[in-house]
């Protein structure tokens, strides 16, 4: 039964040990006995599903600050934190004397300018009269009208008053302005409260749809923007595939989600470009300030493919044993583009056909002898 060995990067700490001198070597640089026999076998061209994770940021639908638009103390929290709450329930309450009081006054000089329209309306109809007579002047009467016509404004700006205190009382009562869960809050019962607060009260975050927010380096997004057709990011955007979601704990998120969104332009700092995928969230599964990793997948056909159980990799650097034409062992680097179920997708140091060391390299260094196993018979 043929036995496929995978040599992770912890074989480093044994690189020195194959290099010194063992009793069971021969002078040649093979075993007792003769060369090291060894399975070899072939790069091969295949189809490889690609996948590649970019680490994202979580944020919901919508994140709104929750700021007062009145000046007050916080006397009432109508709820707790992580609370769910929808639009038009109330939160908070900022102590409002101050604004009653300013109603009830509003109120008083409407009732006063009242009176005075009253007033004003008597004395200009009765000079009315009275210019036909002539015993008061046209110029009498045009003062009567003009203190009528500024009684009436002074009603107008009573009743704005009203208005305005009442909005004031309103907005003493703190609600709720979409659905949504409530985060920390910043500030607790007694804190002085004004618009100008550096800090918002809390944040409320509509989680039922989230964004997930990552970034292409330049060149990802040239390949991306060359694997979907379209004239427009657009189009573009219409025909990509769905996407994974990679939860922090590495599972998978049970919705696919969409790319459906692009960065205006690239960060000069990073190089990168950030791009938007949106996934539902009817589970409230995930929150706001989330992180995991899109997974983004694609097919690519004709490609060289290499087993990764036949690779070593020492120091982040991948490599492969082959043999020269004497029957010595070569250890040679490779570069890859990716990985493919269990295989790796070779970019550079072997190409299609070319040959290399497939079992039996675990105790080989540059320089042995080897040889090539042969097939076992089944009888």
């Amino acid at each position: 039964m043929k036995r496929n060995f995978v040599v992770k990067s912890s074989t480093l700490f044994l690189v020195p040990m194959l290099f010194m001198s063992c009793g069971n070597r021969s002078t040649e640089g093979g075993y007792q006995g003769g060369p090291a026999e060894v399975s070899f076998a072939a790069v091969e061209v295949g189809d490889a599903l690609v996948q590649n994770d970019y680490t994202c940021a979580i944020e919901g639908l919508s994140n709104i600050e929750i700021r007062p638009q009145v000046t007050g103390y916080l006397s009432k929290i109508y709820i707790d934190e992580g609370a769910y709450v929808r639009v038009g329930q109330p939160l908070f309450k900022v102590e409002d004397r101050v604004y009653q009081e300013q109603l009830n006054n509003s109120k008083a000089s409407l009732q006063s300018a009242s009176a005075n329209l009253i007033t004003a309306k008597i004395d200009l109809d009765r000079k009315t009269e009275l210019v036909r007579s002539k015993i008061v002047s046209e110029l009498q009467v045009q003062e009567a009208n003009a203190a009528y016509l500024g009684a009436k404004a002074a009603v107008a700006q009573a009743e704005s008053a009203i208005k305005s205190a009442q909005i004031n009382i309103d907005f003493a009562v703190i609600k709720a302005p979409v659905n949504g869960y409530v985060g920390r809050f910043n500030y607790r019962l007694g804190s002085l409260l004004s618009p100008s607060n550096q800090e918002a009260l809390t944040i409320i975050s509509d989680n039922k749809q989230v964004y997930a927010y990552f970034s292409l380096s330049e060149n990802d997004f040239v390949a991306f923007q060359n694997q979907h057709p379209g004239n427009s990011m657009a189009e573009k955007l219409k025909s990509t595939a769905p996407v994974t979601l990679l939860l922090s704990d590495g599972r998978e998120y049970d919705l696919k989600g969409k790319i459906d969104a692009v960065e205006g332009q690239f960060n000069k700092s990073t190089g990168s470009i950030t791009l938007r995928a949106k996934f539902d969230n009817p589970k409230d599964i995930l929150r706001s300030g989330n992180t995991g990793k899109v997974q983004m997948k694609k097919n690519i056909t004709q490609v060289p493919l290499l087993p990764i159980a036949s690779t070593v990799t020492y120091q982040d650097k991948i490599f492969v044993y082959t043999a020269d034409k004497g029957g010595k062992v070569v250890q040679l680097p490779v570069e890859t583009v990716g990985k493919s179920g269990d295989s790796f997708i070779l970019s550079k140091g072997l190409k299609v056909g070319d040959r290399y060391i497939s079992q039996g390299f675990e105790r080989l260094q540059a320089g042995m002898s080897v040889v090539e196993k042969s097939p076992v018979e089944h009888k």
